[in-house]
């Protein structure tokens, strides 16, 4: 009589593998986001509606959604050209540049604005110098566009590292042997094999940057309507115990956030189907 074999595997089986998935998820992601929606529901919507419609709120939103999407852009422009010189090149100091790429993880976030804080601020090494010019960045939108690229730079450059490290240099030798220049060898060639990675490091900058609070409460200087940001009201009302416009506002984030990541997830796909296909 034939026995049957099993396959052996470290990790425990597909059904004990997936209820612990499933587990994990609920306890982390599903059940905290489901409280939020739990607790707005009970506001009744003409509460709801006032909460998260009034002037204030809607000025945040566009503060923290605004200067992320503008924190992003810059990283995804900015972190290609640091991974691209950190994969592509050899220079005295080369590890020590790619170590201070991941210097925004170690670092507390506070601490990060406090230092944008003291360089940027009217009185600051570097603020001083641009004060002449009429270039304030402390406590106006730059600057909380400029915290949230600090903190955000670290994801582009680690997800673009890898593609480009595996980019193969004979196809980029036989486009060019075929009479291809450099910058129609980047566009036909490279940019499209980077592309879904670019999108991901983006998406990951600009989901990092909407949250982001530590940061962005010291250089911001919380001026309601002009620089105060949608976490910072979040905090203030919770500290006014008023739980359920706390929530309120944070159930509009966190649509807006899923709708965008959504549509970003979609153009990534669109890309990785037409790298695939090419």
């Amino acid at each position: 009589m034939a026995k049957a074999w099993k396959k052996r595997s470290i990790l425990p089986g597909f059904g004990l593998s997936m209820g612990f998935t499933v587990l994990y998820l609920s306890l982390i992601v599903l059940f905290p986001l489901s409280a939020i929606f739990i607790k707005s529901s009970g506001m009744g919507w003409e509460a709801f509606w006032h909460t998260i419609t009034d002037p204030r709120v809607i000025a945040s939103y566009k503060v923290s959604f605004g200067t992320a999407l503008g924190a992003a852009l810059v990283n995804s422009v900015f972190g290609f050209i640091v991974a691209w010189v950190l994969v592509r090149y050899s220079f005295p100091g080369k590890k020590i540049v790619d170590a201070l790429v991941d210097l925004p993880f170690a670092l507390p976030t506070a601490v990060a604005g406090i230092a944008l804080t003291t360089i940027y601020s009217q009185n600051g090494w570097i603020g001083k110098l641009l004060e002449p010019l009429g270039i304030k960045i402390a406590f106006t939108p730059l600057g909380i566009m400029l915290a949230l690229t600090f903190i955000g730079i670290p994801f582009v450059v680690r997800t673009l590292q890898p593609v480009m490290e595996e980019l193969e240099k004979e196809v980029e030798e036989a486009a060019v042997s075929l009479g291809a220049s450099r910058w129609k060898t980047f566009v036909r060639i490279l940019f499209p094999e980077l592309l879904p990675a670019l999108l991901t490091g983006f998406t990951l900058a600009f989901a990092r940057a909407v949250g982001e609070y530590g940061s962005v409460v010291f250089i911001s200087g919380n001026m309601p309507m002009k620089t105060e940001i949608a976490p910072l009201l979040i905090m203030t009302k919770l500290e006014q115990y008023d739980y359920a416009g706390a929530t309120a506002i944070a159930l509009v984030m966190l649509v807006i956030s899923f709708v965008t990541l959504l549509v970003i997830n979609l153009l990534q796909w669109r890309a990785n189907r037409h790298v695939t296909s090419a």
